[in-house]
């Protein structure tokens, strides 16, 4: 019986090495075809960067889960870059970009980096646009950084998060020692098992983006992403545990966008708390629209994006409010 034993647990860590080393190779070749205009070296973060247009740079932040080339196949990268400077960063251990362990890699803490990135770049003026976990991003360059900062398109974004136990059960692949196991082994199999209905989560009620779909759901599904969704979802879980949230102290142009239909969370209510609480900000929110609102209306994110760019600067001390300088736009 000993022996049996023996064996079966041979077996087992046989299957697990061939199906870590399965996965493992599977991860490689979804990075393969990418191909990243840049890829600069900012506090130690390899940075994975889609790059087109010129104009008023525009920094586009993805979601928590997804890549730069979101921005590219729901047509805003495209259809931004005849008036801007756009610039698509694969953010820390998602796509092509490194994620070293020194750091958590909070909002906070990336928000430093992107603004480092884009003074590398010779950027010192630029709009934000963030979408989902982005939007936090964005939101704290404009607290960190605001005189760089010429304005903010939000879109879909988890402003006030509240304890939850999917959150909770989402962490747990991101423990150490105990998660690295699972996240080399059986969670990219079912994440790949699991793609259609996470489509259908985060697209419906609007259309599912097939080419969306099929691009990123290689990349998506390797240990390493794997990781980073679940620490920023375990940064998530203790902002809802231990803060609360405050947005009355950004002071740049701001427009926010949210899908009507949003079923990971309740968008809607989302976007309209944080407008009433962001003096001066715009927003839309869009029928017919899930979670992947700039899929579902590139126009409308577009035509924030325009918005934001002609406000006028919130007034500082009393002082009158100026238009955006030519700089800045």
């Amino acid at each position: 019986m000993f022996s049996n034993r023996i064996k079966l647990a041979t077996l087992f860590a046989a299957a697990a090495l061939s199906l870590a080393a399965y996965n493992n190779a599977r991860a490689r070749k979804a990075l393969a075809p990418r191909s990243m205009e840049r890829t600069p070296r900012i506090d130690g973060v390899d940075l994975s960067i889609l790059e087109k247009g010129s104009g008023p740079p525009l920094l586009l932040l993805h979601g928590n889960g997804s890549v730069a080339e979101d921005f590219a196949l729901s047509g805003v990268l495209d259809l931004a870059s005849a008036k801007h400077r756009v610039l698509a960063f694969d953010r820390p251990g998602f796509g092509g970009s490194s994620r070293p362990a020194r750091k958590r890699w909070s909002a906070c803490e990336q928000a430093d980096l992107f603004h480092e990135a884009a003074a590398k770049l010779g950027i010192h003026k630029y709009l934000v646009l963030g979408h989902s976990w982005g939007a936090w991003i964005a939101l704290e360059m404009a607290r960190r950084h605001a005189p760089s900062v010429a304005g903010l398109v939000l879109v879909s974004g988890y402003y006030y998060p509240y304890p939850r136990l999917d959150l909770a059960l989402a962490t747990l692949p991101a423990v150490p020692l105990m998660g690295s196991p699972f996240r080399h082994t059986l969670l990219p199999l079912a994440v790949r098992l699991g793609w259609p209905s996470a489509m259908r989560k985060i697209f419906r009620p609007g259309p599912i983006s097939n080419v969306f779909s099929v691009s990123t759901k290689e990349v998506a599904s390797r240990p390493s992403q794997l990781r980073s969704v679940c620490v920023e979802t375990a940064l998530m879980l203790g902002a809802a545990l231990f803060t609360k949230p405050c947005y009355r102290n950004i002071d740049v142009p701001t427009g926010i966008v949210a899908g009507a239909g949003d079923r990971l969370f309740d968008a809607r209510r989302e976007a309209e708390r944080l407008h009433a609480e962001i003096s001066g900000s715009l927003i839309e929110i869009i029928p017919n629209s899930g979670h992947m609102a700039h899929h579902s209306d590139p126009q409308a994110v577009l035509r924030m994006i325009d918005k934001v760019t002609c406000m006028p600067r919130p007034p500082k001390d009393g002082g009158s409010s100026d238009a955006l300088s030519p700089a800045a736009r």
